[in-house]
């Protein structure tokens, strides 16, 4: 990959730009905190050819909403489960919402 590769994937959301010490700083959070949530199976971080994990913007998204509900008090696990329930159902909304569009578009006209 050349550097001009690699500035036209930095717009890429699942691009893995960030290290963990980044990640963890972005986050204002420990790199522990980031190991937890891997180990919870909420976000599975790249690897880099050395072996350090990466991080892409969206699983620092998904990472900052786990971190705002252990911060209210949530236990870590309860939290990583949380949040892949909210993904899943955010995911059903858009298809539902496609669903319907194409549904709504194909249907033929009401006549009067």
């Amino acid at each position: 990959m050349t550097a001009d590769d690699s500035f036209g994937r930095l717009d890429d959301d699942d691009y893995p730009a960030y290290t963990m010490g980044r990640a963890a700083a972005m986050l204002g959070t420990t790199q522990g905190f980031l190991r937890a949530i891997g180990e919870a199976r909420l976000i599975t971080p790249l690897r880099s050819d050395g072996g350090h994990r990466r991080y892409s913007r969206y699983q620092l998204r998904i990472a900052a909403r786990a971190r705002e509900l252990v911060d209210q008090g949530t236990p870590i696990e309860a939290a990583c489960r949380i949040v892949i329930l909210e993904d899943q159902l955010e995911e059903a909304q858009r298809i539902n919402t496609e669903y319907r569009r194409t549904a709504e578009s194909s249907a033929p006209p009401a006549s009067a």
